[in-house]
């Protein structure tokens, strides 16, 4: 597959806001605008998905209204990122509206995650574009983005060049399920956006790739069973590396029977994979989060507790 990169982001460049999941929640909308102001204060402009704020069920407009919103955005030459506003539900709901031929015609960076983890997935494996899963509008860059994520965020985003992430940052100490180090394309996101794509068109080939995961709001025994579609389809078995990241809310209270824990499970999946893993790392919906590539060639090195980009993320300027 041919891989596709945007172009830097520079002050003064388009950027446009969508929702492709859920809207921003109505006690948010002013925590949307104050991102909104965030985005045009470092001296961007902005241009606003038609669609952005709709309210349908759980859902920002209709399945059709919320593609248009993602085709107007790729198809206007003036946009040069995509950032969406939130994530929430519905964007599997939309990924065979996609316009993916004008995304190959015109790479730009799109950033988002939680929900949109299917959109980059989708779209690496029609496309080739690395994407972006970082902070969002009307959440990190809304109630007063933290100096790590910002800064691990705008210089992926802006600066055509290769940086190392630290697993031992902040309060962040690294957990070594098991050592050594492998290369290869950096792709997932959230798990429980992952599966579902599952036999379908819309899920890049992860044989040889470093997978990252992370996930908020779902009870260990759903990450096992996650992790069970992950191990039986033969995911698992392909990958040249696996960062966990940070999986956050996992008991809901609604269970009071005995539970495995979370490292539990994922020893039981993962013990007998000869790759480096890397757990508590400090990605996923916490504030404090470095930017992941998805898409872009990375060395994981599980002793030393560091991933690396191998390649920009970026096309260099013609400009």
């Amino acid at each position: 597959m041919e891989i596709r990169k945007p172009q830097p982001l520079r002050p003064g460049d388009l950027i446009g806001v969508i929702s492709p999941a859920s809207p921003p929640k109505p006690e948010k909308v002013e925590q949307y605008q104050r991102g909104l102001t965030y985005l045009r204060d470092l001296g961007y402009h902005i241009v606003e998905g038609q669609h952005v704020l709709d309210q349908y069920g759980y859902l920002a407009g209709t399945d059709a209204d919320r593609a248009a919103d993602i085709n107007a955005m790729f198809r206007n030459p003036r946009v040069r990122a995509i950032i969406c506003s939130r994530g929430g539900y519905g964007t599997p709901r939309i990924l065979d509206r996609i316009d993916y031929e004008a995304i190959r015609n015109d790479p730009k960076i799109l950033v988002g995650y939680s929900d949109i983890t299917s959109l980059h997935l989708a779209i690496h494996a029609q496309t080739g574009l690395i994407t972006f899963s970082g902070p969002m509008v009307a959440v990190e860059m809304g109630k007063g983005i933290l100096r790590l994520t910002e800064s691990s965020f705008w210089r992926q985003v802006t600066q055509p060049r290769r940086f190392t992430m630290k697993a031992a940052t902040g309060d962040y100490t690294p957990r070594v399920y098991h050592g050594g180090s492998g290369e290869g394309r950096l792709l997932g996101g959230c798990l429980s956006l992952i599966n579902p794509l599952i036999g379908t068109p819309y899920l890049p080939d992860f044989d040889g790739a470093i997978l990252v995961l992370e996930d908020i709001g779902e009870d260990v025994y759903g990450i096992d069973r996650y992790l069970v579609q992950l191990r039986l389809s033969g995911i698992l078995d392909g990958l040249n590396g696996l960062i966990l990241g940070q999986f956050l809310d996992m008991d809901s209270g609604e269970k009071s029977e005995p539970s495995l824990s979370l490292d539990q499970v994922i020893q039981e999946h993962t013990h007998q994979l000869k790759i480096p893993i890397l757990g508590n790392f400090p990605y996923g919906h916490q504030d404090y989060k470095y930017t992941m590539p998805i898409g872009c060639r990375v060395r994981l090195d599980a002793d030393q507790g560091t991933l690396a980009l191998l390649e920009a993320p970026l096309e260099k300027s013609n400009v």
